[in-house]
């Protein structure tokens, strides 16, 4: 009778022990799991709404002009980028102006989003009249020039790209992201493409549109745009209070910040900043947000 007796204790201080071994063994491993998750391309502070709605980020930036010359399938531009070294190398977004538009057009986004971790080329087109399809091989170019002859290159992670554009360069953005798959991201501005289904769009898409827009009204491009674009793909819908067609023409902050916030959960796999994605903005400047949250 005393063997079982004594069996029992043994084999329960036995169990405890395990489980003290295993518990201790997850919080071991946690930090260690949690540096694992973060993304290794992380740079900056963590971040706030103060920080992204700020007129500029956390790096100081320098910028330099690229001739039309010294370029092909683009019509030259700018090129913005962190002037910083230490902090690894950086992902590139290429940017188009909208229809008869220069880059002048909405060159605060060039500086703006590269002081947030970024190189940015705002191009400027072949000619000023430019449709969608060609502006989306103009993106693709740049992209090309920005990560394989331009001074910046070394500064670039060539895997982790995006393109954008306003207008006929949001169409062009839309082309872009159709024909190359492995981009990272794209953000097209009041949109405007006679293509209404992206269905086979796989890039995880922002598209920010204007709510009195009646150049490209979003009943007819950005929300049928954006329903047409496979929810595995990540996609959100931002619907900008009272806003025209040319809202990216003068400084925009609800603009900047989702941008800025959508290029730094899908080009730098950031999580941090998966808080401004999901639920999303609000307020009185915000029509309508729609979101597939939470990314994966």
């Amino acid at each position: 009778m005393s063997s079982p007796t004594t069996t029992r204790p043994r084999s329960a201080l036995a169990r405890l022990a395990l489980a003290a071994t295993l518990v201790a063994g997850v919080v071991l491993a946690g930090p260690t799991g949690a540096a694992q998750a973060a993304s290794p391309y992380e740079r900056g502070p963590d971040p706030t709404t103060a920080i992204l709605e700020a007129s500029r980020g956390p790096f100081a930036t320098s910028s330099q002009s690229v001739s039309s010359l010294s370029v092909t399938g683009f019509g030259g531009g700018v090129i913005y980028y962190p002037t910083s070294t230490s902090e690894g190398t950086f992902g590139a977004i290429a940017i188009s102006p909208g229809y008869t538009a220069a880059w002048s057009s909405i060159s605060w986004l060039g500086p703006r989003i590269a002081s947030h971790g970024f190189v940015v080329i705002g191009i400027e087109t072949n000619t000023r009249l430019d449709q969608p399809d060609s502006r989306g091989r103009q993106l693709l170019a740049a992209l090309d020039y920005l990560t394989q002859r331009s001074s910046v290159r070394t500064r670039i992670d060539s895997s982790r790209l995006a393109v954008a554009g306003h207008s006929m360069g949001g169409g062009g953005t839309l082309e872009a992201a159709s024909s190359r798959p492995s981009l990272q991201a794209a953000v097209p501005l009041a949109p405007w493409n006679t293509d209404k289904s992206w269905s086979e769009l796989r890039v995880p898409t922002l598209i920010i549109g204007g709510e009195s827009d009646t150049v490209a009204p979003v009943s007819t491009h950005s929300v049928p745009f954006y329903n047409s674009i496979p929810a595995s793909a990540e996609k959100a819908y931002l619907e900008l209070n009272g806003a025209s067609h040319f809202f990216p023409q003068t400084t925009n902050t609800p603009t900047a910040r989702q941008m800025v916030a959508w290029l730094k959960r899908f080009v730098d796999g950031d999580t941090r900043y998966e808080q401004f994605l999901c639920p999303g903005p609000s307020g009185s400047q915000i029509e309508e947000y729609r979101n597939t949250c939470p990314s994966a």
